[in-house]
C-alpha cells in the first residue's frame, strides 16, 4: 500500500475527501515549485500532481500549456524533477503523482522511469495519451515498483471501456468533468454526479473529479459525490498573478488553502 492509498484510507475514515492540487513543475522555477508544494502540505492538500512540462500536452488548456512552455524555456527535464521530488522528501511525505506525455517516459526508458520514480519517492503516474489498452506495459511496472497508474473516464466512456478503465487504474480513477482540456469553467455539467454514481457501482476505488474545477463552490459541490477534487488552472493563474512577489508561494498557498476549505463543508 503506497501513500495514495493510505490517504484515502485516513480520509475515509475521518469522513473527508482529497483535495489534489496540480502544478507545473519548473513554473516559474524548480525552487519555487518545491517551496509550493511543502506550503501546499500545510496548507489543506492531501496529493499534490507534478506535471512534466512537455512540447505537445494535448489534454492541456492555454493556462497549464503556457505553463509547460515557460518550463521548457528554463530547461527543465524529467531527470530534474525526479531531483526536485528528492529533495521534497527530504521534509515532505505527501503523495505526489507524476502527471506527464508518453513520449518522455519512452525517451527516459520505460522501466528505467518506473525505477527512478520509485526511488526518488513519486507514488504515482498519470499518462493521458496512454490509455489502459495500450499502457499494459506501464502497468506492469507500476506494479512492480508499487507506483499507482492513473487512468481516465470521461463523460463520453462507454459502460464497456468504463469497465476496463476501474480494473486498470490504481490509487484512484481521475473523472474528466468536461469534454475538451483543462482550463476554468463558470459551470460544470450536470451529468458529474449520474456518471460517479455510475462508476462508483462498477469499483470500490476512489474516483476524482478534475478539469474546470476553479471555485470553492466547485470544490464543495464535487466533494459531495466524488472521492476527491483536482484542481490545476486557476492555480496556475494565481502563481502567474504573483510572479516576481516576494510573498508569492504564501500568497498562493493561501488562496489554495482557501479552496481546500470547501472541500468537506455541507
Amino acid at each position: 500500500m503506497n501513500r495514495i492509498d493510505q490517504t484515502f484510507q485516513q480520509l475515509r475514515k475521518k469522513g473527508k475527501k482529497a483535495f489534489i492540487a496540480f502544478l507545473t513543475s519548473g513554473d516559474p522555477s524548480l525552487k519555487i515549485t518545491e517551496q509550493l508544494v511543502l506550503a501546499f502540505a500545510k496548507n489543506g492538500v492531501d496529493i499534490i500532481e507534478l506535471g512534466v512540462p512537455f512540447s505537445d500536452p494535448l489534454a492541456d488548456g492555454p493556462t497549464i500549456q503556457a505553463a509547460s512552455q515557460r518550463a521548457l524555456n528554463h530547461h527543465v527535464t524529467v531527470s530534474k524533477i525526479f531531483d526536485l521530488v528528492k529533495r521534497i522528501r527530504a521534509h515532505s511525505l505527501i503523495p505526489i503523482v507524476l502527471m506527464t506525455y508518453y513520449n518522455p517516459v519512452f525517451h527516459f526508458g520505460e522501466e528505467k522511469f518506473f525505477q527512478k520514480a520509485k526511488q526518488v519517492g513519486i507514488d504515482g503516474v498519470i499518462v493521458p495519451d496512454l490509455p489502459p489498452e495500450e499502457g499494459k506495459r506501464l502497468i506492469r511496472f507500476g506494479k512492480k515498483y508499487d507506483l499507482a497508474t492513473i487512468f481516465f473516464l470521461s463523460p463520453t466512456t462507454t459502460l464497456e471501456r468504463l469497465k476496463r478503465i476501474v480494473q486498470a487504474s490504481t490509487g484512484f480513477i481521475y473523472y474528466v468533468s468536461v469534454t475538451g482540456v483543462t482550463g476554468e469553467r463558470k459551470r460544470l455539467p450536470l451529468e458529474i454526479r449520474d456518471d460517479v454514481s455510475r462508476a462508483k457501482r462498477w469499483t470500490r476505488k476512489p474516483i476524482c473529479v478534475g478539469f474546470g474545477v476553479s471555485t470553492p463552490q466547485q470544490v464543495r459541490s464535487i466533494s459531495q459525490m466524488a472521492d476527491g477534487v483536482i484542481v490545476g488552472s486557476t492555480i496556475i493563474k494565481e502563481i502567474v498573478k504573483n510572479k516576481g512577489k516576494r510573498d508569492l508561494v504564501n500568497n498562493v498557498a493561501q488562496y489554495v488553502q482557501r479552496l481546500a476549505k470547501g472541500l468537506n463543508q455541507r
